[in-house]
């Protein structure tokens, strides 16, 4: 039972921090590219990647906590589906194509360089 405070915890966390920086340091004045979500992904890909290469060194409350729980809440997938949802909707195709594209190969590289890192000592 305690797991799913520690899920919960983190992931109240997690999209605090997600909200932060979509909102706040990730701005973009100009209308298009979803800047902030692409970047968030990306983070968070890179995290979870060094965090699933270190955590056989945590318990597995640590682990629920902060990739379940942070990482589930901080990345925003959802968001990205339907960032690209309108942008097919709104006639951005290219747009649209260019957003998944960059967004699967930059964050499963993301990833990779995490587990690489995560595994550095």
């Amino acid at each position: 039972m305690i797991s799913f405070f520690y899920v919960a915890l983190g992931g109240a966390l997690g999209s605090l921090g997600r909200y932060v920086c979509t909102k706040y340091l990730l701005t973009n004045p100009v209308v298009g590219f979803p800047k902030g979500t692409f970047l968030v992904n990306v983070i968070g890909s890179f995290l979870i990647g060094v965090a699933w290469n270190l955590s056989k060194h945590y318990s597995p409350e640590f682990r629920n906590f902060f990739m379940v729980g942070i990482l589930g809440g901080f990345t925003t997938f959802s968001a990205f589906s339907l960032e690209n949802v309108q942008l097919l909707q709104n006639g951005h195709i290219q747009m649209a194509f260019l957003y998944v594209l960059l967004s699967s190969t930059v964050c499963i590289t993301a990833t990779y360089l995490g587990v690489l890192l995560g595994g550095l000592r």
